[in-house]
């Protein structure tokens, strides 16, 4: 019987956890950054610049779009 509310304690704690850890996640990729693959040959040489058939992996700057803060030679990616 004590595992059963051993149990239940943990499982409370998770969603309770889960229930703020996912609004936190929404809003900082929404709002800060967020990471995307970039794969083909139309971002070459900045990204994939030997022509490799892996994708890269880049960071997104939300934050400096958000405040009009882009300047040329700026890669902008549109989603």
């Amino acid at each position: 019987m004590a595992q059963t509310g051993f149990g239940r304690k943990y499982f409370k704690a998770f969603v309770s956890g889960f229930f703020v850890a996912v609004p936190v996640t929404v809003t900082v990729l929404d709002r800060l950054a967020d990471v995307a693959r970039m794969e083909g040959a139309s971002m070459q040489p900045s990204l994939n610049p030997d022509g490799e058939s892996s994708p890269d992996v880049v960071l997104l700057n939300r934050w400096s779009v958000r405040n009009y803060q882009v300047q040329r030679g700026d890669i902008v990616s549109v989603l």
